[in-house]
C-alpha cells in the first residue's frame, strides 16, 4: 500500500493519507506511521470513519494500551470499553452533560496544555484521538511542537535545564482551575510523578522540552522559584510559531507523540454535542530511567 504524507506546519504536524484504520496494522504500516510521527509528531489521518473495537485493534500493536482513569465515584458506569477515553460532554445516557456536572468541571482541565499521563511514573507515548461528531465552531485541538521550542531556548537555559526533574499532578493542574471535588481516595490512587524536563527523543536523538500543566514543581528548587521557570518554559513552547491548531472534521484521527508535544483543547458551545474517543499507547519504560542512564 502506497501513503502520501503531507506536512502542515513549518515545523511539525503532517497528513498521512493511504491508510485504512478499520484493518489492524502489519509491520510495514507500523513502520510507516512510527517514521512519519518521527519526523513529524502529529499525524492527521482523514476519514477514518471506525468504531471503538477497530480503534482498539488498530492502536493495540504499537504498546501496552491505558485504560481510562476512575475519576470518578464508585460505581460509576462509562460509556466505553476501558480502553478508549471518553473525550466528549456526553453523559452514560448519550445526553448531553449540564454546565455544573462533575465530569464537565474536571474536562475543563483538557484546556491547559499538557501531555497525556505525565503524572504517572510510565506517561503516554502516542495518542490516538478519533473525531465522531463535531460542534459546528470551536473545539478545535491545538498542538505545540517541544522540539522546536527547546531549539529556541538560548544556550545559557539549555545548560541551566539540563538534568532538571519536575513533579507532575493531575491534582495540582486541575487545582489551578478552581477544580479540587476529589474522595481521599482519589488522591491517594492519583498521586503524582516526576519527569524528566528535558528528553532525548529515541527515534531522532534530538532534544526536547518536557512539560505539562501538570508540572508543580522543580525538584531542588524553592516552590516559587520553580513555578516561575515553568511558567517562563510554558510561555515559551506555547508562541505561536510552535504551534499548530487541528480544526477537526467527523472521521479524522489524529495521533500525537507525547514525548515531544504538548495539546489542549479550545472552547465551544457546552450545549453543543462534541464528542472523540482517545487511545493512549503508554510508554515502556519511565522517562527517569532515560534520565537515569544519561547520567551513569
Amino acid at each position: 500500500m502506497a501513503f502520501t504524507v503531507h506536512p502542515l506546519h513549518p515545523h511539525f504536524v503532517a497528513r498521512f493519507e493511504g491508510l485504512d484504520m478499520r484493518v489492524p496494522p502489519d509491520a510495514a504500516t507500523m513502520r510507516a506511521v512510527v517514521e512519519a510521527a518521527d519526523r513529524y509528531a502529529v499525524l492527521v489521518f482523514p476519514g477514518q470513519h471506525i468504531n471503538d473495537e477497530q480503534h482498539v485493534a488498530f492502536s493495540r500493536p504499537f504498546g501496552r494500551l491505558e485504560t481510562t482513569i476512575k475519576a470518578y465515584r464508585p460505581g460509576f458506569k462509562g460509556r466505553l470499553d476501558p480502553h478508549v477515553a471518553d473525550i466528549s460532554n456526553l453523559d452514560e445516557n448519550n445526553g448531553v452533560l449540564s454546565a455544573t456536572d462533575r465530569r464537565r468541571m474536571s474536562s475543563l482541565g483538557n484546556r491547559l496544555w499538557h501531555t497525556d499521563y505525565t503524572f504517572k511514573e510510565t506517561p503516554g507515548l502516542y495518542s490516538l484521538l478519533s473525531a465522531r461528531v463535531i460542534p459546528e465552531d470551536g473545539g478545535e485541538t491545538q498542538f505545540a511542537d517541544m522540539r522546536a521550542a527547546y531549539d529556541a531556548l538560548p544556550a545559557r537555559m539549555k545548560q541551566r535545564l539540563d538534568g532538571l526533574t519536575a513533579e507532575h499532578s493531575l491534582l495540582y493542574s486541575r487545582g489551578t482551575i478552581g477544580f479540587v471535588d476529589f474522595s481521599e481516595e482519589e488522591k491517594a490512587r492519583l498521586g503524582s510523578a516526576p519527569q524528566p524536563l528535558v528528553r532525548v527523543h529515541p527515534g531522532t536523538g534530538r532534544k526536547n522540552l518536557y512539560l505539562a500543566s501538570h508540572a508543580m514543581m522543580i525538584h531542588g528548587m524553592e516552590i516559587p522559584e520553580g513555578r516561575i521557570l515553568l511558567k517562563e518554559l510554558m510561555d515559551h513552547a506555547t508562541r505561536p510559531e510552535f504551534v499548530y491548531t487541528h480544526r477537526w472534521t467527523a472521521g479524522d484521527l489524529v495521533l500525537w507523540d507525547n514525548r515531544r508535544t504538548m495539546h489542549r483543547a479550545c472552547e465551544y458551545d457546552p450545549t453543543k454535542v462534541r464528542e472523540l474517543h482517545r487511545t493512549t499507547v503508554m510508554e515502556p519504560t519511565p522517562p527517569m530511567a532515560e534520565l537515569r542512564r544519561s547520567a551513569a
